[in-house]
């Protein structure tokens, strides 16, 4: 119950917010933004450049279709008028008026009205409007007419408040603001007559349409004379004109007449149905106030507002459905129905019928695809399909989310692609016949068939799979085809029937199935026409449109030849909805749905126009001449110029120095930016839908940079020889101050040399006395060994006689004499003295050094040490040390001892090693 609650809320809602929506012209707005001026547009005309013109306050704006231009005049007053008259754009302001013309790009004033004496002290007169009459240009106050021959002004004060003059009948009618239209014939002023009924009345625009005069009145509708007769205009539409408060009316050459309104935008009235739109800012438009009209050559208006600047393409085969209240929502799919259209939305399922937009009940939430069979009209919604017919609406079945229905190309038979797999009808009069083909519960986008018992289904996300099945359509095999063929990038597939023949999008390429190989294989006759696609959509078997790099082209294929047309950016901008490109054909007659209503328009096959380009090339806001040079690393801007602002707006591209790749021009503007010195060539082209034709092409050439010039290069040499010069003379400088340190090197080297000779002479010296002194050790060590050795052999001698002495009993006497000389030439102490002081000092390091380690060593210890050192016997030792033999053994044994040497150490062996 709270859901029907919701819902019916929801219908409440919806039917209050829904109002009158109109099929309407494209409409271009530009606000001061983009023509960087003010707000006003007093005035609007086309140039014979065909660029457009406004009086915009303080600025002449010029628009050419690619660049906004702006200028000032030199007082910087308002501009209020502007007339073209030849190369000339008159314009008329406060206390002045003159014209412009065009020199070198850029606008050049001259005034007519200066210094002439036209304008007294006292006048505040402001010129607001121009036109020409009988050769002679007139320029209009609210107060005075001042007329131009070329030569002389001449000035005719009015004598009421006038609104404004108009040319009717070859006549010159001068509107009063209160006493109704006069005729002026030189200087005298007549009333028209019959016209009284307009005393009281500011008018504001009186136009001739089929013999017939329209008098448009401020406040007071439209007002119109028939042979000699005023009355007012016989229509409801002048009931909401008088409302509205006329500002400016224009006729129209297909039959249609223009109204622009101070409060309620335009009213377009079309005489051949009697019907009218109203354009204003509830739908398209930027400004309700409309303050002037104008037309250009393609006979599309041009509004000044009063605040920006609106064009509307009324001659052109593009109607745009808007809808900025936000009810409709996103329209996913749109088709004709009887009177009117039936949309496909987020918001559910519409109708407009007499200008009126509904939500059908019932039909809330996204509904994504219509498809027409015969009468019948197949929703596929996001809560099933619903069925629309002869305007009933009622619910098909509830099989969730119907993306696309599509017919079979080998029988009667319809595949509908939905949230939960493909849902086949098996005859479309009968709907109750229907199955769910098993074994793929997925959500599918897409599905087709060209072969029997199998169909082919593109998943939402990723994914191609092949369906087979039996005749009683009960599933036998299915087949991820992309995971086969080894298609990594398989995201977003989209199945494409061209002539009976499938083909498969995946990620920007385009494949065919295989049935030998049983895997999907590039299409060469796809890939190489139609690279880059993102989306794509059957028209019929000769027609299709798809997307490339963002934009829109309708192709026709004639036999195996493809004609381009391409559809302007401008209509469907930033409105193309992601992944969901659906367009209807009825007749000639196409819609394309748009994320704020749809589009409707007409495509030729093929665009025969002969187009009159104009070519401008600015360099540093200059304008350049063909073949003329420019500075390196600078910025060229080429304009492209066709001098169409609507729908036959061309389709050009580019190339420069004759490059195999064609380039788009984007709204006329070629930019070039770090080009190579030398020379450039610029190649238009126009392709027309099936092949690109030269039409314009600009030559000019890249000075070389700035350090490349022959004054640089000059500098370059002279600044080489300046640094050649300075090396020269820096080198020699080096070089001399080599010279003085090599000489100091070598002063230096001879010091050090004789420092090494007195050294080395004074080491020589040294090693001389140590020589010396060495052969004085060695004497005094041969002196120490000889007195030892006669020491030894003397005391071994007396021993000798001692014994002898003692085995000689009998001579007592002689004994006793013996003894005595033995004493006498027994060694004296002074000799022993000697003797060990030489022995000290030969042996001294061994002595420190044994003393030092052992000091626990008696005197003899040590001496017996140093007789062992000299590898001298016990019994060499014993008379010695004056001890018998065993005393040295004993005194050896002792120092064993003192040493602590163990038993098998040499005793001899280890005081060596000392």
């Amino acid at each position: 119950m709270k859901s029907n609650l919701l819902k019916s809320l929801f219908l409440i809602f919806i039917a209050l917010q829904v109002h009158a929506q109109e099929l309407l012209p494209f409409v271009e707005n530009y606000n001061k933004s983009n023509y960087e001026g003010d707000n006003q547009i007093w005035s609007v005309a086309q140039g014979n450049d065909n660029a457009m013109y406004f009086a915009n306050n303080h600025y002449l704006v010029r628009y050419n279709g690619v660049v906004w231009e702006k200028y000032t005049l030199p007082n910087k007053t308002i501009i209020r008028s502007i007339m073209v008259e030849g190369d000339k754009i008159y314009s008329g302001s406060y206390k002045e008026f003159g014209y412009w013309y065009r020199e070198d790009g850029k606008m050049k004033y001259v005034s007519i009205s200066k210094n002439r004496g036209v304008f007294d002290e006292n006048e505040n007169e402001e010129v607001w409007k121009i036109f020409k009459y009988n050769d002679i240009i007139y320029f209009q106050s609210f107060n005075q007419v001042f007329a131009y021959d070329g030569k002389k002004i001449k000035k005719t004060k009015l004598p009421f408040l006038i609104s404004y003059c108009f040319i009717i009948n070859n006549q010159l009618l001068v509107a009063s603001v209160e006493h109704g239209v006069y005729v002026l014939k030189g200087d005298k002023l007549s009333p028209v007559k019959g016209w009284n009924t307009l005393r009281n009345n500011v008018i504001h625009a009186i136009e001739k349409y089929k013999n017939k005069t329209y008098i448009f009145t401020h406040k007071n509708g439209i007002f119109v004379e028939d042979k000699g007769t005023l009355i007012a205009w016989n229509n409801p539409l002048n009931g909401i004109l008088k409302s509205a408060n006329i500002n400016v009316a224009r006729f129209l050459k297909n039959n249609k007449l223009i109204i622009g309104t101070a409060g309620d935008g335009i009213y377009m009235f079309d005489f051949n149905d009697n019907s009218f739109k109203n354009i204003n800012r509830k739908n398209v438009l930027m400004n309700n106030s409309i303050l002037s009209i104008g037309l250009d050559k393609e006979n599309d208006l041009w509004l000044g507002l009063d605040n920006g600047i609106a064009h509307i393409e009324v001659t052109s085969p593009v109607s745009i459905f808007y809808d900025n209240s936000g009810v409709l929502g996103s329209v996913y799919s749109v088709v004709n129905i009887e009177k009117g259209y039936l949309m496909a939305s987020n918001h559910g399922v519409f109708k407009y019928v007499d200008k009126k937009l509904s939500l059908i009940p019932n039909s809330q939430g996204q509904a994504w695809n219509i498809s027409k069979i015969g009468s019948k009209y197949f929703i596929g919604h996001n809560e099933g399909t619903f069925l629309y017919e002869n305007g009933q609406f009622s619910k098909l079945n509830t099989t969730n989310g119907g993306w696309n229905l599509t017919k079979s190309s080998i029988g009667n038979s319809y595949f509908q692609a939905t949230y939960s797999g493909v849902v086949v009808y098996k005859d479309i009069n009968n709907l109750d016949e229907k199955v769910i083909l098993n074994g793929l519960k997925k959500p599918i986008k897409y599905v087709a068939q060209n072969k029997k018992n199998e169909v082919w289904a593109a998943d939402n996300y990723r994914g191609l799979y092949r369906i087979l099945y039996n005749d009683d359509y009960e599933t036998k095999k299915v087949e991820n085809v992309t995971q086969h063929s080894k298609i990594k990038n398989d995201f977003g597939v989209k199945i494409f029937e061209f002539r009976k023949e499938i083909l498969f999008l995946i990620n920007k390429t385009w494949y065919t199935y295989n049935s030998i190989a049983n895997q999907l294989e590039k299409n060469e006759l796809f890939n190489s026409n139609f690279s880059n696609i993102s989306d794509v959509a059957a028209i019929d078997e000769s027609h299709f449109i798809l997307l490339q790099d963002g934009f829109l082209y309708h192709i026709y294929a004639n036999g195996n030849k493809f004609i381009w047309n391409s559809i302007q950016e401008k209509y469907y901008k930033g409105k193309i909805i992601n992944d969901n490109l659906n367009i209807f054909k009825n007749n000639n007659n196409y819609l394309l749905n748009l994320d704020d209503g749809f589009i409707s328009f007409q495509l030729k096959d093929i665009n025969k126009e002969k187009l009159n380009l104009e070519v401008e090339a600015f360099n540093n806001e200059n304008l350049i001449e063909n073949n003329s040079s420019i500075n390196y690393n600078t910025e060229l801007k080429i304009n492209v110029i066709s001098g169409i602002f609507g729908a036959s707006k061309p389709n050009l591209s580019y190339k420069i120095n004759g490059e195999n790749k064609f380039i788009p021009i984007k709204d006329g503007l070629i930019v070039l930016n770090n080009l190579n010195s030398g020379s450039h060539d610029v190649e238009i082209f126009n392709h027309d839908g099936l092949s690109y034709s030269k039409i314009a092409n600009f030559e000019f050439v890249v000075a070389k940079p700035w350090y490349l010039s022959a004054w640089m290069l000059l500098l370059y040499l002279s600044i080489i020889g300046v640094v050649l010069y300075i090396y020269y003379k820096w080198n020699n400088i080096r070089y001399l101050q080599k010279l003085e340190l090599r000489e100091e090197e070598l002063r230096h080297q001879k010091k050090i040399l004789e420092m090494e000779l007195k050294a080395e002479n004074d080491l020589n010296s040294q090693e001389y006395q140590k020589h010396i002194l060495e052969l004085e050790l060695q004497t005094k060590s041969s002196e120490v060994a000889g007195k030892s050795l006669s020491i030894a052999k003397q005391s071994e001698m007396i021993e000798k006689i001692q014994g002898i002495l003692d085995s000689e009993a009998d001579f007592n006497k002689l004994k006793s004499e013996i003894k005595k000389a033995i004493k006498i030439n027994a060694v004296n102490k002074h000799e022993w003295e000697t003797f060990e002081n030489n022995l000290n000092q030969i042996h001294n390091e061994f002595i420190t050094t044994l003393s030092q380690k052992y000091p626990n060593l008696t005197s003899k210890d040590i001496k017996l040490c140093i007789y062992l050192k000299m590898n001298l016997s016990s019994k060499e030792i014993a008379p010695l040390m004056n001890i018998s033999f065993r005393g040295v053994e004993l005194h050896r044994y002792r120092l064993r001892k003192k040493l602590n040497l163990v038993q098998d150490e040499n005793l001899s062996n280890f005081l060596l090693n000392i």
